[in-house]
């Protein structure tokens, strides 16, 4: 476990020392591919019992680390071919343009590969400090890439996400403090307070007040970084202004790691036995968060800006699952899987658009089936994925959470999810199928080389393979992260 973590970030060291471009892409795709293998090997192994260890593995952890592992394999790929396009010379603008005098190849590659490795701890941390260490240095890595195009934009979306994010984050480090106090009583935690498996095997002997007072603490500082509203408001800006193999990794990796944050502090509640009440909290802001993201979509006319307003949306649904448990916390992390292949999917698209059109308006792309094919068929199909129609793996990982919903009698909840979810489909649809119509551009289409087609086609080909057929291995891994 511990080369999952030390690979990356050995790489990401020397590729701030190189300025070699070839080298540069021989290290981030050579550590997508072994971090990926190491991954499988990994998972391929029975999951040990818990232990006092700070890194180790456990079902949660791997299934996040298994989307982290695939999205990354799969963003090296298509950066290396968006990268030397722009290094050689095409179209440079306020929008995509990249400038390589001032914003070096090695700072990108070595703070992509830094990325790597703090969500891979992310995963294997097992002491809430550890975590909290790890989900910071996600922040860190990454905001330098979201700056990378160096506009004014770009500069003011960095600026927010380091403000609101570090606020945030301030909150949940207050949490981990209100939880020692909570176990200041419990002798057997003296020694390491906020180890999580100790934690959650002495839930019953904290104080009670404290404990509460810690979750909605941790909630609002890592909600802030999950991009749960009202606390969202760094999203859109960064996952719009960011170069578009970013923004997939933000909204298919970035989110779900303050997402196991959140799902480590539900943990300790439901073994103390007040899971009634952090579900309750989870439920209200998943709500929260659908409606105004379905208000926001209604209404935008930039189509990245639309994509950032639905991962508020899915990350209102992770938390609605969780919230409901049962079924629905089951639907809840198989629909994290799913966002995350469909969401990266869609990001990783939306670069092939901005590249051929040099604009994020909706209403200036237009033909987008007839000009750009395969890029079109990937747009228009992961459009259907994201708004939950069958066969793709979002609409049974939805059905599951509405059914969850029914079957505890939260009928009043069930509405409202399907009704916001009606309404986003109404807004999304709107846009998606304006730009897939209409008259293309008068001036030849550009080429769609297999780089920009070939990962997205893979991560849509496995949301619709999960829509129709969950092998037993992955289903057992869900089963055993979403049980009490």
């Amino acid at each position: 476990m511990d080369s999952l973590i030390a690979l990356p970030a050995i790489t990401a060291a020397l590729a701030f020392l190189t300025r070699r471009p070839g080298l540069l892409y021989s290290l981030l795709v050579g550590t997508a591919l072994i971090h990926f293998g190491l991954t499988c090997w990994l998972l391929g192994q029975p999951l040990p019992p818990p232990s006092a260890e700070w890194i180790q593995i456990d079902a949660t952890g791997a299934m996040f680390l298994l989307i982290t592992s695939v999205l990354f394999l799969m963003g090296s790929i298509y950066a290396v071919g968006y990268l030397k396009r722009e290094e050689a010379g095409s179209r440079t603008d306020l929008i995509e343009g990249l400038l390589f005098k001032n914003a070096p190849l090695s700072t990108f590659v070595g703070c992509l590969l830094a990325f790597l490795a703090s969500m891979t701890l992310v995963c294997l941390s097992h002491h809430l400090n550890l975590l909290w260490i790890a989900v910071e240095a996600t922040t860190l890595a990454s905001a330098p890439l979201i700056y990378f195009h160096r506009h004014h934009r770009s500069l003011e979306a960095t600026w927010k996400y380091l403000l609101v994010c570090s606020v945030g984050i301030g909150l949940a480090l207050l949490g981990n403090l209100f939880l020692v106090v909570a176990g200041s009583t419990v002798s057997e935690l003296a020694s390491s307070p906020l180890q999580l498996s100790a934690l959650v095997a002495r839930a019953k002997q904290l104080d009670l007040p404290w404990l509460k007072l810690a979750f909605v603490l941790q909630l609002v500082g890592y909600g802030t970084k999950m991009g749960l509203a009202p606390l969202h408001t760094w999203l859109p800006d960064t996952h719009s202004e960011s170069p578009s193999v970013v923004s997939a990794l933000l909204s298919g990796t970035l989110l779900n790691c303050a997402f196991l944050a959140i799902l480590r502090s539900c943990e300790i509640t439901e073994a103390a036995g007040i899971g009634a009440y952090s579900g309750g909290m989870l439920v209200a802001l998943g709500l929260v968060s659908l409606g105004v993201a379905a208000l926001f979509i209604l209404n935008t006319r930039d189509f990245k800006r639309m994509l950032a307003y639905s991962s508020v949306e899915h990350m209102g649904i992770l938390a609605l699952g969780t919230g409901l448990g049962g079924v629905a916390r089951f639907g809840s992390l198989f629909h994290a899987l799913n966002h995350s292949l469909v969401k990266a999917t869609l990001f990783l698209v939306a670069g092939n658009l901005m590249h051929s059109y040099h604009t994020r308006t909706i209403a200036r792309v237009r033909g987008l089936m007839r000009w750009l094919p395969a890029t079109g068929a990937l747009w228009l199909g992961g459009f259907l994925a994201l708004a939950g129609s069958p066969p793709f793996g979002p609409f049974m990982s939805e059905l599951i959470i509405f059914r969850g919903a029914l079957q505890d009698g939260r009928f009043v909840v069930a509405g409202l999810f399907a009704a916001t979810l009606a309404l986003v489909f109404i807004g999304m649809s709107r846009a998606v199928l304006g730009m897939a119509q209409g008259a293309p551009p008068e001036r030849p289409p550009q080429s769609e080389p297999g780089w920009s087609v070939l990962p997205p086609l893979l991560l849509l080909a496995l949301s619709l393979v999960l829509g129709v057929y969950l092998p037993e291995p992955l289903a057992r891994l869900l089963r055993e992260a979403s049980a009490p």
